[in-house]
């Protein structure tokens, strides 16, 4: 059982790996970065991209040599959820566990504060 601070952004095992194996078939970037834009049908959505070099104010977390950028209002937003992969059958990819999310839409693309 892993303990996660409810305080910090945390990922999984099998989240950085998701993400180190991307960047390597990519070939290139510096790292991964996260955040929340106002967007889909619930009023915030999650996003993530690669990213070549990181500019704006936020924080880097590391791990297993993975670097996560993530923006200072994003990180509001943020704190204390667990980015991880989950593989169930045709259902794979990057699962936010958000604590601060009060709803979450249908489809699992939005949320809302």
């Amino acid at each position: 059982m892993q303990v996660f601070s409810s305080t910090d952004l945390n990922f999984s095992d099998s989240a950085i790996n998701h993400f180190l194996s991307s960047l390597e078939n990519r070939g290139e970037g510096i790292g991964i970065k996260i955040g929340v834009k106002k967007a889909g049908c619930s009023g915030y959505e999650y996003f993530f991209d690669y990213i070549d070099s990181f500019e704006d104010d936020g924080v880097v977390f590391e791990k297993n040599g993975c670097k996560i950028f993530v923006d200072n209002s994003s990180l509001d937003f943020l704190k204390g959820s667990l980015v991880d992969y989950q593989n169930d059958g045709l259902n794979q990819g990057i699962k936010f566990i958000n604590p601060n999310a009060k709803a979450v839409c249908g489809c699992g693309e939005s949320f809302t504060i």
